[in-house]
C-alpha cells in the first residue's frame, strides 16, 4: 500500500481540495498518513486562529535564508517563496538545455518510490521524511504564531487597564418612590475618568428629559455631565473636577425651557464611595 505524498498531506491538512475519494479512504485505513494529517492540521488551525484582521507585513528578505539554513534544506528551494523575483531568461534557457544525466545508480527519488510500493502494516508506524514544502509550511506557521503571540503580549502589557475607583447607590426622592439607580467612576489608567449611571423604575414624562449631575458636598455648586437618554449612560468627567469635593451624583427631570440650571426635581441621588 503506497502512502500519500507529503505535499498532498500538507494540502489536505490546510483544507485544500487536494484529496480524491481514494485518498480519503486511504486516510481511514492508514495510521501513518492519518497521524501526519492530524498533526499538521493542528499547526494550521493554531496559525489561522491567531491571525487578526488587517494586512500582514512582508518579512525581510533574509528571513527565508535563515529558515533555509536552520532546516538544512536543499538548494532547490533556496529562493524566497514570498519573492516575486524570477531567474533571468538566460538562466532558464540554460537550465532547459542542460543535458539529461545518463542512467546510473538509483536516485533518492527512485529509492523513495521503491519504498512506497513495499508492504506496510498498520501495527508498525514508521517515520517518514518530510519534504522541503512540508517543512516550509510548518516553519512559516510556527513563526506566525510566535510573532502574533509576541504582539498580543506587548499590546496587553503596554495598554493601561481600566479600574472602578468609586461607586454609589442612588436613592429615590419622595416624588419618585419607585426609582432606583447606581453609579460608578472608572479610571482608564491614563487619568481619564468616566461616570456610568443606571436608572430604573421611573418613566420619562412627555416633554421632559433627564440630566446627570455632579454636586458638591455642601450643595452650593454643581456640574452637568449630560443628558441621560436611556436607562443607562456613560459620561466623561472633566479633568479639572475634584471628585473629593463633587461626591454627589444626581439625576433630575428637566423641562425643555431653555434654562440650564437644575430644575429642583431630582429623581435619585447618592454619594460616591471611594473605599
Amino acid at each position: 500500500m503506497s502512502h500519500l505524498d507529503d505535499e498532498k498531506i500538507a494540502l489536505i491538512a490546510m483544507g485544500e481540495p487536494a484529496g480524491s475519494d481514494a485518498d480519503m479512504e486511504h486516510l481511514v485505513e492508514c495510521e501513518n498518513c492519518a497521524a501526519e494529517v492530524a498533526a499538521m492540521s493542528r499547526v494550521a488551525l493554531v496559525a489561522r486562529s491567531s491571525v487578526v484582521e488587517g494586512d500582514l507585513e512582508s518579512p525581510p528578505a533574509d528571513v527565508w535564508s535563515r529558515i533555509h539554513g536552520e532546516l538544512g534544506l536543499t538548494s532547490a528551494v533556496a529562493a524566497d517563496p514570498a519573492s516575486d523575483v524570477h531567474p533571468p531568461e538566460s538562466e532558464s534557457a540554460s537550465a532547459a538545455s542542460a543535458p539529461v544525466p545518463a542512467a546510473g545508480p538509483a536516485t533518492a527519488i527512485e529509492a523513495d518510490a521503491a519504498e512506497a510500493v513495499a508492504p506496510r502494516h498498520r501495527s508498525r508506524v514508521r517515520p517518514r521524511r518530510r519534504s522541503s514544502a512540508t517543512m516550509w509550511i510548518l516553519a512559516a506557521s510556527m513563526a506566525l504564531v510566535v510573532a502574533i503571540g509576541a504582539g498580543v503580549w506587548i499590546a496587553r502589557t503596554l495598554t493601561p487597564s481600566s479600574a472602578v475607583i468609586a461607586s454609589a447607590e442612588l436613592a429615590a426622592f419622595p416624588d419618585h418612590p419607585d426609582a432606583e439607580g447606581q453609579a460608578r467612576i472608572d479610571d482608564d489608567g491614563d487619568g481619564r475618568r468616566t461616570l456610568t449611571v443606571t436608572l430604573d423604575g421611573d418613566e420619562l414624562v412627555a416633554g421632559d428629559y433627564r440630566e446627570v449631575w455632579l454636586i458638591r458636598e455642601d450643595g452650593q455648586a454643581l456640574i452637568s455631565l449630560g443628558v441621560l437618554d436611556d436607562s443607562s449612560g456613560t459620561f466623561r468627567v472633566p479633568d479639572s473636577v475634584d471628585l473629593d469635593e463633587y461626591r454627589l451624583v444626581d439625576i433630575s427631570f428637566e423641562p425643555v425651557d431653555g434654562d440650564p440650571a437644575h430644575s429642583g426635581d431630582s429623581i435619585v441621588r447618592g454619594e460616591l464611595d471611594f473605599a
